[in-house]
């Protein structure tokens, strides 16, 4: 049972990256995948979770209209589209599942990936 975060880099302010982060084990097949973001000296912050079944999407006000959380069911992969990024948004981001939604702290989740870092210029 595994998750691999991948795709992070550094961006200047008004780009875009793309995460990726690939599932594995069978008990992914059903769970929601989460993606949290933490900076330095600041708390965990939940940024975006979609439900593998339903296809339900939850974000972040702070990323609403700006990041875009998908799946490919076939290849057991999350991705998040990061578009318009802005200095605040740098971070390490980490892919996580659970059976259930966490979108509210304490983010207790079951499973988590390995960060990526993320880093905007201004």
């Amino acid at each position: 049972v595994q998750l691999q975060a991948s795709g992070g880099g550094l961006v200047q302010a008004g780009g875009s990256l793309r995460l990726s982060c690939a599932a594995s084990g069978r008990a992914f097949s059903s769970y929601p995948m989460h993606w949290f973001r933490q900076a330095p000296g600041k708390e965990r912050e939940f940024v975006a979770a979609i439900g593998w079944i339903s296809g339900s999407t939850y974000y972040a006000d702070s990323v609403k209209g700006r990041f875009t959380i998908s799946r490919d069911n076939a290849k057991n992969t999350v991705y998040l589209q990061m578009d318009s990024l802005k200095p605040e948004d740098t971070a390490v981001y980490r892919c996580a599942a659970d059976p259930r939604f966490v979108i509210t702290p304490p983010y207790e989740l079951r499973y988590w990936g390995q960060g990526t870092q993320v880093t905007v210029s201004s």
